[in-house]
């Protein structure tokens, strides 16, 4: 199926609370070698979105200006290089941004296959909680 010219996201006016969010159009996400393009199913909503949107965590420089750090949904496109993945596959992700559009290109490294039993709407949550506990195990382990 061929990729859109152009997808939906979520904009802001300006820094705030929720009612400065909108829908807009735009361009397709740009993949880089060692992306991923995700159609995005699911957007999950994590601390660092909600400090986005308000101003207090602005996006590193050299990503999506889109907030969304992570996502579930189905692989659209592969980067030059890309090989773990095939269009088709069913994922979630971490991303440097994006999530809250239509499509979003993170690394091919940062997805991860849906659980056995979950739904997409389900594994949206996922990537966030899971870098973040698994980093705090690896910590604790390292410190024992």
């Amino acid at each position: 199926m061929p990729l859109p010219n152009s997808m939906r996201y979520i904009a802001m006016h300006e820094p705030g609370l929720p009612n400065v969010l909108y829908e807009a159009e735009g361009a397709m996400p740009e993949l880089k070698p060692g992306e991923v393009l995700i159609g995005v199913a699911y957007a999950g909503v994590n601390r660092p979105d909600c400090l986005q949107r308000s101003g207090a965590y602005p996006p590193p420089a050299d990503a999506s200006q889109i907030i969304g750090l992570e996502v579930a949904g189905r692989i659209a496109a592969l980067g030059e290089g890309v090989t773990t993945w095939q269009v088709g596959d069913e994922v979630c992700a971490l991303t440097p941004g994006g999530g809250y559009a239509q499509y979003c290109a993170t690394p091919a490294g940062f997805c991860l296959p849906i659980p056995a039993g979950l739904t997409l709407r389900e594994a949206a949550g996922i990537p966030s909680g899971t870098t973040s506990s698994t980093a705090c195990n690896l910590l604790q382990v390292n410190r024992s």
